[in-house]
C-alpha cells in the first residue's frame, strides 16, 4: 500500500479495516494525516518519559551505596536516553527536528513530591505523569526504578504490535534493555529491603509511587484508546494492562516479603 495518505474517503475506510485487522505501515510516505498525529504523540509521549526518566535518574548515581549500584544507575539513566533517541530518529523522519525537540524543554524539572499532578500531558512536553515527581534517595528510587521499569515492560509488550512497523521494530530492540532495567530495580529492592528500617522506608516509597505509576496506564474508559485500536496503534486496554503489572508487581513484591 502506497499512496494511502491520498485515497478518497471510501478507500480510507479500507485503509482503516486493513490496520485494524494486523496490517502494517513502513514508511512517512504512506501515513494518513490523523495517523499521522496519533503516531507521533505516541512516540513523543515515549521520547519525553525516556528523558525526563533519564534526567530524573541521573541524581541517583550519587546516591549509590557501592559501585555495583552506581554501575546499575549509570547504565540505565545512558540507555533511556539512547532510547529516547532511536524513537526520536523515527520521529525525524516526519520532521520533526531533534535539536530544537531535545533542547525544548528542562528534562529533570520536578513538582512537589505531594503535588497532584493531573494524568493528562503539562507542563509543555509528553512526559507521563508520574515523571513529574521528584526522587527522594536511593530508596526511593530503586523503587521507583522497579514499579515504573515494570510498567514499561508490559506497556512495551503491546506496543511491538503497533501497525506502523519501524516503531514496531525499534520497541522490539528497546524491550530486552527496559526489562533489563526493571530487573535491575528489583535487584536492588532486594538489597536495600535487608533490615527493618530499610524494609520500612521501602515499603513507604512502594506505598507512594504505585498509585503514580498505575495512572501511567491511563484512564479504564478512553475513547482515545478505541481510536488507537481501530489504527492498530493499540491493542490491549488501559485496565487489561494495569490489572495485569498489579498483579505482577505484587508478586514480585511478595516474593521480597515486602506486599
Amino acid at each position: 500500500m502506497t499512496n494511502e495518505a491520498t485515497l478518497p474517503d471510501e478507500d480510507a475506510m479500507t485503509l482503516s479495516d486493513y490496520l485494524e485487522k494486523g496490517g502494517k505501515l513502513t514508511s512517512p510516505e504512506n501515513v494518513p494525516a490523523r495517523y499521522r498525529g496519533e503516531l507521533l504523540r505516541l512516540m513523543s509521549s515515549f521520547v519525553d518519559s525516556e528523558l525526563a526518566g533519564s534526567a530524573g535518574f541521573a541524581d541517583a548515581i550519587n546516591w549509590a551505596p557501592g559501585l555495583k549500584e552506581r554501575i546499575a544507575a549509570c547504565r540505565i539513566t545512558l540507555e533511556k536516553v539512547d532510547h529516547a533517541e532511536r524513537i526520536l530518529d523515527l520521529m525525524g523522519d516526519f520532521g520533526t527536528d531533534k535539536a530544537l525537540y531535545t533542547n525544548a524543554h528542562s528534562w529533570s524539572q520536578r513538582q512537589d513530591r505531594d503535588a497532584q499532578v493531573d494524568p493528562k500531558r503539562q507542563g509543555g512536553d509528553m512526559r507521563l505523569s508520574v515523571f513529574h515527581y521528584p526522587l527522594e534517595g536511593w530508596t526511593d528510587a530503586v523503587v521507583m526504578n522497579f514499579l515504573m521499569g515494570l510498567a514499561t515492560v508490559h506497556q512495551l509488550k503491546e506496543q511491538v504490535l503497533t501497525s506502523y512497523q519501524p516503531l514496531s521494530e525499534e520497541f522490539r530492540a528497546i524491550l530486552p534493555k527496559e526489562t533489563r532495567h526493571m530487573e535491575l530495580g528489583q535487584e536492588g529492592l532486594a538489597r536495600v529491603s535487608e533490615t527493618p528500617a530499610a524494609r520500612s522506608d521501602a515499603l513507604a516509597s512502594i506505598a507512594y509511587w504505585m498509585p503514580k505509576v498505575a495512572e501511567t496506564f491511563g484512564p479504564a474508559q478512553s475513547t482515545r484508546f478505541d481510536r488507537l485500536k481501530k489504527m492498530g496503534l493499540r491493542h490491549t486496554e488501559n485496565e487489561t494492562l494495569r490489572r495485569a503489572w498489579t498483579a505482577d508487581a505484587e508478586a514480585r513484591l511478595a516474593s521480597l516479603k515486602l506486599a
